[in-house]
């Protein structure tokens, strides 16, 4: 089993400004060359947070810069490398939403569920209210009943076109599936993953719920078989 690398190798937390000050070549020496997530504290409540590939001159720089008078306390986390930080500090300022940062933090690559959200409510919305006035409820092509009377074994598990692929000899293949739940590869359509899997891979059955990943979220491949649980 392969080891995960922590996020976080050191940290220093609740350091009064003061500790800063007196022995500030320490905590140089600590943090010299190192990357970062530091926070800045007022009376125990969280004032400022930033991150530095240079936390030495950024501590520093708040001893004397327009935040100096603003906080007594800080803490710092060391991380290795620096490739998740802008966004482990763009969710902690969407999060916390300290006072000092003026900015709202931004994710490189993100879906925002809301709007699917709200469709999820209104369509909700609409079968409760025909179950109230005693009408069936009625799904039409976005809900994933076609015109034939089939439904594709994926509509009960999504509600819109999400993206499939799956490594097969070396291989990345691709497909969609429709709003309906139908999925196309190679301008044919299938109705469920294992016909869909069969036809990619060329063999009379697959498992097409473990065969195929989709995308749940954007770079974020899982097992399509997840949708089932």
């Amino acid at each position: 089993m392969s080891k995960r690398m922590p996020l976080v190798s050191q940290h220093l937390e609740s350091i009064s400004r003061e500790a800063l000050e007196k022995y500030q070549d320490i905590v140089r020496r600590y943090v010299r060359r190192r990357q970062g997530v530091y926070a800045l504290y007022r009376r125990n409540k969280l004032y400022y947070i930033g991150l530095a590939s240079n936390l030495r001159s950024r501590l520093a720089h708040h001893l004397r810069d327009h935040h100096q008078a603003s906080w007594d306390r800080f803490s710092v986390y060391l991380t290795i490398g620096d490739s998740h930080l802008k966004e482990l500090e763009s969710l902690i300022l969407r999060v916390v939403k300290p006072k000092g940062n003026k900015q709202k933090g931004k994710f490189l690559r993100s879906d925002d569920v809301r709007r699917r959200f709200a469709r999820d409510i209104r369509s909700r919305q609409r079968n409760e209210l025909l179950s109230l006035l005693g009408k069936e409820k009625v799904l039409d092509v976005e809900e994933g009943k076609l015109a034939t009377g089939r439904q594709p074994i994926l509509a009960d598990y999504i509600d819109g076109p999400i993206k499939l692929q799956a490594r097969y000899k070396g291989k990345i293949i691709k497909a969609r599936v429709g709003r309906n739940g139908s999925i196309r590869f190679k301008r044919k359509v299938y109705w469920s993953p294992s016909l869909a899997g069969a036809a990619a891979c060329k063999r009379r059955t697959c498992n097409g719920w473990t065969f195929w990943q989709y995308e749940r979220a954007p770079g974020d491949w899982v097992p399509l078989n997840e949708l089932r649980k």
